[in-house]
């Protein structure tokens, strides 16, 4: 199944004064291009598939996991997520990164659109990824696909304090022990081959067996 990450709107806003949190603003309005809100970050639907059809995307995706007192991982947040086409899968965190915009602050902002405001994801100044995993929209090329385009992906494990309300197009989040999320009938419901994502983050951490 293909992978059904959603764009980022250009009149997003992230706080509650309804300024966009926007790395390039101030720096002039000769960087916006028509159509674009004023937000440099945002591609048009032809500008993106243009440049879906010549570049490899750059992305973050996170694994959301509680942990015990001792940090070992007790459950893994998968959502459900509705695809623009109507389709229902299960998915983890996932979104593009904007130009100008940090690795972190990419993550956080996926986190935060896709668990809600209260999740309080545990971020270290300078996360390292699990892995670098590479969709190809050709199926086969490895073990991820996006029908869409060439993506390369830093994954992450995330661990999560808060409460967990999604928003956007993620429907739920079910938490699940590593058992559970490593299970072959998790995979069967999972888009792109994210089940190897997931199996290899538990692996990451110490929480396959």
């Amino acid at each position: 199944m293909a992978v059904r990450t959603p764009d980022p709107d250009p009149n997003e806003r992230d706080d509650e004064e309804g300024s966009s949190r926007d790395p390039l603003r101030g720096l002039g309005s000769s960087i916006g291009r028509p159509g674009s809100a004023g937000n440099p970050a945002w591609l048009s639907d032809v500008e993106l598939a243009e440049a879906r059809r010549r570049l490899p995307m750059l992305y973050v995706e996170a694994v959301p996991v509680r942990l015990d007192g001792m940090g070992a991982v007790t459950e893994v947040g998968i959502l459900l997520r509705a695809t623009p086409m109507g389709e229902i899968s299960r998915t983890i965190v996932s979104g593009r990164v904007r130009y100008g915009e940090t690795v972190r602050d990419a993550l956080f902002r996926h986190l935060e659109n896709d668990l809600g405001p209260m999740a309080f994801p545990m971020l270290p100044p300078q996360p390292a990824p699990f892995t670098v995993a590479e969709y190809f929209p050709i199926p086969g090329v490895s073990a991820y696909h996006d029908d869409r385009q060439h993506a390369v992906s830093l994954a992450f494990v995330v661990p999560v304090t808060g409460t967990c309300e999604p928003r956007q197009d993620a429907l739920e989040v079910t938490w699940m022990s590593p058992e559970e999320a490593s299970s072959d009938a998790l995979a069967a419901e999972m888009e792109g081959g994210r089940s190897s994502l997931v199996r290899q983050a538990l692996a990451s951490v110490g929480a396959l067996r």
